[in-house]
Order: C-alpha cells, then sequence, then structure tokens
C-alpha cells in the first residue's frame, strides 16, 4: 500500500492499488477513516459491518430477481449503504443522497401499498424463496439501524447524522413491502 494510504476508503478514494491483506487487523484492531485505530468490536465497527452485511445480501437479492428496474433501485441502495459505511468510519460528507432517496422509497412503498392486499395483522417471514430474502434482508437493516443508534448514542450530539438512521428505517419497511411484493405464496398470519 503507498504512503498516503492510511485505510480501504483512503484507497478509493486516491484510486491506488490497494492488497487484499495488511496483517494490521490480525490483533483484533482496524483502522477507521484518516487512520484512527480501534477494536474490531467498538461500536462503529459493529455499526458499519452491519451495513455491510445489509448490502451484500442485497447482492444475493439482486442476482436472484429478474426485475430490471428492481436491481437498479437495490443497486443504487448498495451504493448508499457503501456511502453510509464510509461516514460511519468517520468520513465527514457524502450523504446529500439519502434523503431524495428515503422519499424514493417512500414512494416505492405507496406504489406497493396500493397494489398489493392490506394488511390488518401481523405476518410470517415466509413464502418464496426471494420473499425470504427480502425478509432476512429487512431484519440485518433493522439490526443496521440498531446499531447505529446505539453508536450516535455514544455520540456527541453534533456528531450524530440522523439521515442515516431515517434512512435505514424507511429502507426496513421498503424491504418488507418488497418481501410482500415479490411472495408468490398465501400470506400467513401471525396468531
Amino acid at each position: 500500500m503507498k504512503k498516503d494510504v492510511r485505510n480501504v476508503t483512503d484507497a478509493d478514494i486516491l484510486n491506488v492499488d490497494m492488497p487484499i491483506y495488511t496483517k494490521t487487523g490480525d490483533g483484533g484492531i482496524t483502522s477507521l477513516f484518516g487512520g484512527i485505530r480501534v477494536l474490531k468490536s467498538d461500536l462503529q465497527i459493529e455499526a458499519y459491518g452491519s451495513v455491510d452485511e445489509l448490502s451484500s445480501y442485497l447482492g444475493l437479492i439482486i442476482a436472484k430477481i429478474n426485475c430490471t428496474d428492481d436491481k437498479r433501485l437495490l443497486t443504487e441502495i448498495q451504493t448508499d449503504l457503501y456511502q453510509i459505511m464510509a461516514v460511519l468510519a468517520g468520513k465527514n460528507d457524502g450523504l446529500s443522497v439519502l434523503k431524495n432517496r428515503t422519499k424514493q422509497f417512500e414512494q416505492k412503498i405507496d406504489e406497493l401499498t396500493l397494489r398489493l392486499p392490506k394488511l390488518n395483522r401481523f405476518i410470517l417471514p415466509q413464502g418464496s424463496e426471494i420473499s425470504t430474502f427480502f425478509h432476512i434482508a429487512r431484519t440485518i437493516c433493522r439490526r443496521a439501524e440498531r446499531e447505529a443508534v446505539r453508536y450516535f448514542e455514544e455520540m456527541k450530539i453534533e456528531n450524530r447524522k440522523p439521515e442515516i438512521t431515517q434512512y435505514l428505517n424507511r429502507l426496513s419497511d421498503l424491504l418488507f413491502m418488497m418481501a410482500r411484493g415479490y411472495n408468490s405464496e398465501k400470506e400467513v398470519a401471525a396468531k
């Protein structure tokens, strides 16, 4: 790695070659944006780790679905999640798209709500394979949201990023509705 590259985010920004392993994390410590070293169990790492897990799971869904529009939306979401991870790792910008994307989520949720049967009780997260994949992504998203909130609770008030938690909250709602939309089976109500 070049001398001016201190972490993965710097390598991406500087567009330089980056080795797959550096051995710097072998002792349970990792680097944040700007080179700050923290334990891998730090709440900050947990928060962006769950966002990374969510993005990877969305990649699985993208590989399984055929709808070009939904593939494009999920890919845009993955890009947003990459920016969220960078901010959670200490980058100071990159969240400008989140407010508009949250509104886009609300529009898609409203469209799906009009198309799907009305909900009058909780449903179990089951049905078609793709539907259950969306339900799993939804639960990962909820965990990422909880971990981001927990991390922000530890930060000073001026460093909180409410647009991240709002985005993740609305994204989990969207994933729930997409699970319903992709379910080719009869929904089973929780008793």
